[in-house]
C-alpha cells in the first residue's frame, strides 16, 4: 500500500503580506503625523536585516508608527481578544497575520508561531508589557522576555514611544492636540545578548523602554481632558474606596463631592480645596499602596463593588457571543457574581471564585476577561466602568490567599 505524501506545514508569511503592509505604510503614515502629532525618527541603520523589535505600549495606534521608522513589515504578537471578532478577525489574519497570545499568561502555541515566523524571515514586533499605561509610565515587565529574545538570535531594537500618554491616556476616548515621539533608543545585537546574563538582558529591555510621563513635557490641548479617568481612578484621598465620574475637564468623587480638574500640562489641581497629588502617577501609586493595605477577605459576605455590564462569552479565536445583558455584576473578596437580570437565565447566578479562576485581565480601556477552567467571560460595562478595580483586588485576594501579604504586585 503507497503511504500518503506527508502534508506540508503551512507558512506564517504569505506574499500577499508584503503588499499590504505597503499599502498600510501609504495610508496610515500621514494619517498617524495629523491625528497624533507625532514626530517618527527612522532607523537608519535597519538595512536589510531582519529584526526584532520591542516597544513600549503607550497608543492604540503604536502599531502603525513602525511604517515610518523601519522598512518592510512586521508581524505584530497581539493579544486574543483580536481574534475573537468573528469575520473581522478572518480578515486581519489574511491580510496580515499577526500571533495570537493570551494575555498574562505563558502560550507554547504563541512560542511556537513566534519562531516559525523567525524561521521564515519574518520581522517581528512584541510590546514586552502586554498592556497600555493607565498612568503614563512603562507598565510591568515580564523577566521571560529577555531568554525569548535572545533564542530568537536577533538584533534586538527598543523603540520607546514618549508622550502618548498625553496625546492619548489609556482611560480617556479623546486624542489631545500635542506632540509625541517615537525613536529608536538601543540595538542589542545577538552577539551582545548572548554575552549577557537574563538579568543583565533583562534590565537593558526595560531601560530602553522606560518612559515616565509624570512631568510636564508639554500642552495637550483638549476640552475634555478629564473625561472617563474614572476608568483608572476608583480610591479617593478624602474617603477610600469610591467611584467618580468625569466631564470636560473635572472629575468628582460621587462619594464626598471632591473635585479635581486635569489640566492640560497633565497637571491635577483641586477645585474646592487642594489636592494631595500632582499627576495620576501619583493618585495610582496612592491608589495601589491603598490596595496594598486593605484586606478584601475581612467581609465575605458583602460586596465591595456593584455593577451593571453586558456578559460575553469568548470563543477564543473565534468569536463572541453575548450572553446576558445589562446583568448584575458583584465583586466580592474571594469572588466574582454575574447574574442575568433578564430571559431565561434570569436570577441564576454565575460564580467565579478566584481559586477556581485562572486570571482576570483588563483589555483596551475599560473591558474585563474573566477565564475560567470551563468558560472565557467578558465584561463590558457602560463608558465609565472601571475594569481596573476588578483585576487589582482579584490580585490583592490571592496575594493574602497565598501567604503573599508582602507583595506589591495588583495584576498590572
Amino acid at each position: 500500500m503507497e503511504k500518503k505524501p506527508a502534508k506540508k506545514k503551512e507558512t506564517w508569511i504569505k506574499a500577499r503580506h508584503k503588499i499590504i503592509f505597503a499599502i498600510l505604510r501609504i495610508i496610515f503614515v500621514p494619517i498617524c503625523f495629523f491625528k497624533y502629532g507625532i514626530r517618527i525618527e527612522r532607523f537608519k541603520e535597519q538595512g536589510d536585516r531582519q529584526i526584532l523589535v520591542l516597544f513600549n505600549h503607550q497608543t492604540a495606534y503604536d502599531q502603525f508608527f513602525f511604517g515610518r521608522a523601519f522598512k518592510g513589515g512586521f508581524y505584530y504578537v497581539a493579544t486574543e481578544d483580536l481574534f475573537s471578532l468573528g469575520w473581522l478577525s478572518k480578515a486581519l489574519a489574511w491580510a496580515v497575520n499577526p500571533i495570537p497570545i493570551k494575555k498574562q499568561t505563558m502560550d507554547i502555541r504563541a512560542m511556537r508561531n513566534i519562531f516559525q515566523v523567525v524561521k521564515e524571515g519574518g520581522n517581528l514586533a512584541i510590546a514586552p508589557e502586554g498592556n497600555r499605561t493607565y498612568d503614563g509610565r512603562t507598565c510591568y515587565i515580564k523577566p521571560t522576555i529577555a531568554p525569548l529574545a535572545r533564542k530568537l538570535k536577533l538584533p534586538i531594537v527598543l523603540f520607546r514611544l514618549e508622550d502618548g500618554y498625553g496625546v492619548q491616556p489609556r482611560w480617556s476616548d479623546v486624542i489631545r492636540k500635542g506632540r509625541m515621539r517615537a525613536y529608536v533608543s538601543r540595538v542589542i545585537e545577538p552577539e551582545e545578548a548572548a554575552a549577557m546574563t537574563d538579568e543583565e538582558l533583562y534590565l537593558a529591555i526595560k531601560e530602553g523602554l522606560d518612559v515616565n510621563e509624570a512631568k510636564i513635557t508639554g500642552e495637550f490641548k483638549s476640552k475634555k481632558t478629564a473625561e472617563y479617568l474614572e476608568r483608572c481612578v476608583y480610591v479617593c484621598p478624602e474617603c477610600g474606596l469610591s467611584r467618580f465620574e468625569s466631564k470636560n475637564d473635572v472629575t468628582t468623587c460621587l462619594k464626598c463631592g471632591i473635585r479635581i480638574r486635569y489640566k492640560t500640562n497633565k497637571e491635577l489641581e483641586g477645585i474646592d480645596k487642594p489636592f494631595p497629588f500632582r499627576f495620576v502617577a501619583d493618585w495610582y501609586d496612592y491608589q495601589q499602596d491603598f490596595i496594598n493595605h486593605f484586606d478584601p477577605m475581612a467581609d465575605l459576605d458583602t460586596p465591595i463593588y456593584e455593577d451593571t455590564a453586558d456578559i460575553y462569552n469568548v470563543i477564543l479565536y473565534k468569536e463572541k457571543k453575548l450572553l446576558y445583558r445589562n446583568a448584575d455584576l458583584k465583586l466580592y473578596g474571594d469572588r466574582i457574581t454575574i447574574t442575568p437580570a433578564e430571559g431565561e437565565e434570569c436570577g441564576k447566578t454565575i460564580v467565579c471564585r478566584y481559586d477556581e479562576t485562572g486570571d482576570i485581565t483588563v483589555l483596551g480601556k475599560n473591558k474585563l476577561n474573566v477565564y475560567r477552567s470551563d468558560a472565557v467571560y467578558q465584561i463590558k460595562g457602560d463608558a465609565h466602568f472601571n475594569a481596573l478595580k476588578y483585576i487589582n483586588l482579584h490580585q490583592r485576594s490571592l496575594n493574602i490567599m497565598n501567604g503573599e501579604t508582602e507583595s506589591t504586585f495588583l495584576g498590572m
